[in-house]
């Protein structure tokens, strides 16, 4: 099939790759001179496990190809998609002037029937407004899909070849002929495609990031809870996770979520919410969790050092928001440097992929190592933010040599408590006993 991507980031460039694997004909858009240049070139502008491989197969084999020219991306194409940014916007709503403004200038472009499909992230209701732009430019008949994107930063590659489920707004029966074509590739194991209406998808994605992000956010509150009572949060998570109505994800607690995701689909949510008279407690109550979660490690260090930290340094592991991604938007770990820089302490940081992206948006605000034990020199104490597997199991020998003192904030738990107590050190984790 004859495929557009309008949009390159994250969710495009995956979308459009994996679509070339299986034989289409996929031509990605972008406005991004300079990117479309990159990929042309063969470089990939994301850190994506796996995407590499799928990337340049479907390159050298003319499959995938880039361009800045919507024209002629959307004159062959049978299915278009738009993968564009929703930020929020100053009252937490998602920003839809990218999505609308594609759809106004691919309704002035086509001259027969097309596709097009919503895979950005988009409130209740963006669909009909995309109909709407293209009723008011052009007699052509198009038809408008729902079609969220359940793409985990670090595994999407397989997320998009062997998803869970396919899910697709539309009432159209020619529109559900084609994607039924385009998708049936992915879905030959039997997980489903899930035909509804346009509005019971998008309302679909915004409700499984929430119901996770909630997940997480009641894991972290039980977490501080089993500090104060005495109790292990690890026996807890195992406790309830064994119990097939509860499910075994999603129950690691730690400092917080963050992503480009969670945080802006459950702000999204709750102000649309609002825009219906609805209040939605639960998810108010999580983003606040969330909030003040962040920071947590950060109080766990005042604490330690009596309130004052002034002229302390610290050494911090992790800043992608989670492992197998350079993505750093709404990371714990730039919360975590802010608050100890705002208190006086000085920071060196290391992460195996995020470190660029971190300069680019704080500058030398902190200093950068090499790799992670070279960020321990001179350090007073070590923090860890992400749970990457590189830091699961370090050298503690070494850390012993490098590290001023033996004391560790563990905001990701990655460590068994009676190795750090068999190792001598002070040991602060998230909701497990307190070592010291």
């Amino acid at each position: 099939m004859k495929i557009a991507v309008i949009g390159t980031g994250y969710v495009g460039l995956v979308t459009g790759t994996c679509l070339a694997e299986t034989g289409n004909d996929v031509i990605c858009v972008d406005i991004n001179e300079a990117k479309v240049k990159q990929m042309k070139a063969g470089e990939v502008p994301i850190y994506e496990p796996g995407l590499d491989l799928l990337f340049h197969r479907n390159i050298e084999q003319e499959r995938l190809t880039f361009t800045t020219n919507l024209a002629d991306a959307v004159k062959e194409a049978q299915i278009i998609f738009m993968a564009l940014p929703t930020p929020p916007g100053g009252d937490g709503a998602a920003d839809l002037s990218y999505i609308l403004g594609a759809a106004k200038d691919i309704s002035k472009l086509i001259t027969e029937y097309k596709v097009i499909v919503n895979k950005s992230t988009v409130p209740v209701g963006t669909a009909d407004k995309v109909k709407a732009v293209f009723a008011e430019n052009t007699s052509i008949e198009v038809d408008v899909v729902s079609n969220p994107e359940f793409l985990r930063e670090g595994v999407a590659v397989d997320d998009f070849m062997k998803p869970d489920r396919v899910v697709l707004g539309t009432k159209s029966e020619r529109a559900k002929k084609l994607m039924t074509e385009l998708y049936g590739p992915y879905v030959r194991q039997g997980n489903p495609i899930l035909f509804m209406d346009e509005r019971s998808s998008e309302l679909t994605k915004y409700a499984a990031n929430s119901f996770l992000a909630t997940k997480i956010t009641f894991m972290n509150e039980i977490a501080n809870l089993c500090e104060l009572v005495g109790a292990d949060v690890d026996s807890v998570r195992r406790g309830i996770g064994s119990d097939d109505r509860i499910g075994k994800r999603f129950l690691f607690p730690g400092v917080g979520y963050g992503g480009s995701c969670f945080p802006k689909d459950v702000q999204a949510l709750v102000k649309s919410s609002d825009d219906y008279a609805y209040d939605f407690q639960i998810l108010k109550s999580v983003m606040e969790v969330n909030e003040r979660q962040k920071t947590i490690l950060v109080d766990k260090v005042l604490k330690y050092y009596k309130g004052d930290i002034k002229g302390k340094h610290f050494a911090l592991w992790g800043l992608a928001f989670k492992p197998e991604t350079d993505d750093i938007r709404e990371a714990p770990a730039l919360y975590i440097i802010d608050a100890l820089v705002k208190n006086g302490a000085t920071v060196t940081v290391f992460d195996p992929e995020a470190m660029t992206n971190v300069k680019n948006v704080i500058g030398d605000q902190v200093n950068y190592a090499k790799n992670q034990y070279e960020a321990l020199e001179g350090a007073d104490a070590l923090l860890i933010a992400t749970e990457w597997s590189v830091f699961r199991n370090p050298d503690f020998e070494k850390i012993d040599n490098i590290l001023k003192n033996k004391v560790v904030f563990d905001g990701r738990n990655l460590y068994d408590l009676q190795k750090m107590i068999d190792l001598g050190y002070y040991y602060n984790s998230i909701g497990r006993k307190l070592i010291d």
